[in-house]
């Protein structure tokens, strides 16, 4: 089995690492807060004090961090990722950041000798503890063949986009159009609520008419419970959302409804729902109406 360096134990990332572990890969953690690997030691991971002792020796190494920034420390600098790389090595990142600095770390990656695969994901937690993400993936077809078993132990799916760059890009369109499909059953919610319509029927003609979506499927009951509990936060969302408009800004592409959503979202990380899940944008429609779509009058 192979050996791997997982960088990066957040909602996603840890729930990653222990599928690895329990299908037998040997794994090396490394995360900024320490006590975070402290789960995954107990299946058996070994830790590491850098993002380059994560990386060395290892066949293949894969981060799941929040943010380019983020990404930037993780990978550049004598503790850093390529620091620790010889040739021969894959280095898979499943973050959503910029397609710019994808394409920046393939060619350094190039530059040492190694495969860089961007793997970003869809899904959410429940799909990362169930091993049942989708990747939407850039690079080489043999790199990305070279490690099916990889994938096939946190996925059902890998979806070749094209070269590197281009998993990233897949994944901004993509969270775009869950950013506006949220939105838009906040919004319906909205208007039923107000109008005094319940919530449980509003949403049952949803998820049976031409209004279903994934976002009505996952967040619907959540949002009736008012059960914030974090699967993909709103900061994240809003993330992605930026990088998204600055993605559309550069292509010259018009998009309106980008633009509402992430001002939206924006509001809720104003209002202090950042670290609630992306659904607790319903709480600003909330505001307006003057109670909560499960009916409840706001405090």
């Amino acid at each position: 089995m192979k050996n791997i360096g997982f960088i990066g134990l957040g909602t996603m990332g840890a729930p990653m690492a222990s599928n690895l572990l329990k299908q037998g890969f040997g794994v090396t953690v490394y995360n900024r807060t320490a006590s975070r690997c402290e789960p995954l030691i107990e299946q058996g991971a070994r830790t590491a004090s850098t993002p380059r002792e994560a990386a060395e020796g290892q066949h293949l190494v894969i981060t799941m961090v929040s943010d380019d920034q983020s990404i930037r420390d993780v990978y550049y600098g004598q503790d850093g990722v390529f620091a620790g790389l010889t040739a021969g090595m894959t280095v898979m990142d499943n973050s959503t950041i910029s397609p710019e600095l994808v394409k920046q770390l393939a060619a350094e990656a190039d530059k040492l000798g190694c495969s860089f695969i961007d793997a970003p994901v869809t899904g959410s937690k429940p799909a990362a503890v169930d091993g049942t993400l989708v990747f939407m993936v850039g690079g080489h077809a043999e790199a990305i063949a070279a490690q099916s078993d990889v994938f096939d132990t946190l996925g059902k799916k890998v979806l070749h986009m094209g070269p590197n760059g281009s998993g990233a890009v897949a994944k901004l369109a993509h969270n775009t159009m869950v950013g506006i499909n949220n939105l838009a059953l906040a919004e319906g919610f909205a208007i039923a609520a107000k109008s005094g319509i319940p919530a449980d029927s509003f949403l049952e003609l949803v998820q049976l008419g031409s209004a279903g979506s994934k976002a009505a499927d996952l967040k619907g009951r959540k949002i009736i419970e008012h059960d914030f509990s974090n699967q993909f936060s709103l900061a994240l969302m809003l993330k992605d959302l930026k990088l998204a408009s600055s993605l559309t800004d550069s292509l010259s592409i018009p998009t309106p409804m980008l633009s509402i959503a992430k001002s939206l979202f924006q509001a809720g990380q104003t209002q202090g729902y950042g670290d609630e899940d992306l659904s607790a944008v319903v709480k600003t429609y909330e505001a307006w109406i003057g109670r909560t779509i499960g009916g409840q009058p706001l405090e």
